[in-house]
């Protein structure tokens, strides 16, 4: 197994996880991103999941890189772009030894993460409980305690209810109406209309039920399910969907500090 000074893996590398990724990556560590094989990110200008498809993309000043193998790893760092890797099942943890591992792809569920990981692990979202799955959970729910380090016991539930923006919560929020392939008539930075037709699968349409900046959609082509989040609608027009969120600011502060605390906590054992 070999060690690189500063690893964190990050598991996910969505428009959250990227958050993460950034304040990391600035910070001095060197950042693995492991994504499945398609990954649905739907504000996919701020996720560093896209290089997964088109084997280099930027998000603000982090550059991340689609590798394949060890070599290709350590050349990303060299190069100071973030390495993102097909590895949904974590089997590079068989190569490298990680100081933390991140859980940042916000399933709602544990998807496999253990606490034996490595020497530090840290996931966001619900799903996990701290002390158990991993040692620190961060809380996601938008509120008070939003970026809250969880010690012991879970976050808060899945409300199964979008953030409130404008008034507007599930409103905003583009579903597929069939499953099948899905067929884009607009872009992300789009200024769309209510009742404007954003995207068809399988013949089906998908409407705007409020107007605004089209945020995010799922990449054209995309194989989705009925009733699948599929894209979302900002009714603040002035939104920037090329910058990181709050939210997900929000969240890579939070997932600094966890990873100093394990980092320096484990230093002294």
């Amino acid at each position: 197994m070999k060690k690189l000074d500063n690893l964190i893996i990050i598991r996910g590398a969505g428009d959250i996880a990227t958050g993460s990724i950034q304040r990391l990556h600035r910070s001095g560590f060197k950042v693995l991103c492991l994504e499945v094989a398609q990954p649905t990110a739907i504000r996919r200008t701020v996720a560093l999941s896209d290089a997964i498809y088109v084997g280099e993309t930027r998000v603000e000043d982090i550059v991340a890189r689609r590798v394949e193998t060890i070599y290709e790893i350590e050349n990303a760092f060299e190069d100071g772009v973030v390495p993102v890797m097909v590895d949904p099942e974590c089997k590079i943890l068989e190569e490298l030894e990680p100081d933390v591992v991140v859980d940042a792809i916000l399933a709602k569920k544990n998807l496999g993460t253990r606490i034996d990981m490595a020497k530090g692990t840290v996931a966001l979202g619900p799903g996990f409980i701290a002390g158990e799955d991993v040692d620190i959970v961060i809380e996601t729910n938008r509120g008070h305690d939003l970026g809250r380090l969880i010690f012991e016991g879970p976050a808060a539930p899945n409300t199964n209810r979008p953030g409130n923006i404008d008034g507007f919560t599930r409103e905003r929020v583009l579903y597929a109406p069939k499953t099948g392939k899905i067929i884009n008539r607009h872009d992300i930075g789009d200024i769309v209309e209510q009742g404007e037709v954003i995207a068809t699968v399988e013949g089906g349409e998908v409407t705007a039920k409020i107007s605004g900046i089209l945020r995010g959609i799922i990449r054209n082509g995309t194989e989705v399910f009925e009733g699948m989040k599929i894209g979302d609608v900002d009714p603040r027009i002035t939104t920037n969907p090329k910058t990181i969120s709050d939210k997900a600011r929000a969240l890579g502060g939070a997932t600094l500090e966890a990873v100093m605390i394990l980092k320096n906590r484990n230093a002294y054992k």
